[in-house]
């Protein structure tokens, strides 16, 4: 058996960064805001909300007319999950090879390059 992922699908995390920012949201909600980027049915959002409340990302509460579902975890930690798995899988757990990837590929403005050299040097 598959062991359990925290990271969501491109779907899944699609949905979460609609209602992250909301602290909740309905069907309806993520949908309309769904809706004005992309075509998209009603009915997928609604299956893929109810599967992120499976798999444990949101909880679903009676509303008013319609179920308001929020967020378990916070997008940070979520995110910090999802990168941690990301790199123990494609890098054997080394950040340093995805750094250099990054820096590589998509390299730094000089704002950019400041802002990583704080950090840097914080954790000395």
């Amino acid at each position: 058996m598959r062991p359990k992922s925290e990271t969501l699908t491109a779907q899944e995390l699609e949905i979460m960064k609609v209602i992250w920012p909301r602290g909740q949201a309905t069907v309806r909600e993520v949908y309309d805001e769904l809706r004005a980027q992309r075509a998209i049915a009603y009915t997928t959002v609604q299956t893929m909300m109810n599967i992120l409340e499976t798999k444990g990302h949101l909880k679903r509460e009676p509303g008013e007319k319609a179920h308001v579902y929020a967020p378990v975890r916070p997008q940070q930690i979520v995110v910090r999950s999802m990168v941690r798995e990301f790199v123990n899988r494609v890098f054997d757990g080394s950040a340093r090879p995805l750094l250099v990837h990054l820096l590589k590929e998509r390299g730094l403005t000089e704002r950019e390059r400041r802002e990583l050299q704080k950090l840097l040097d914080r954790e000395e």
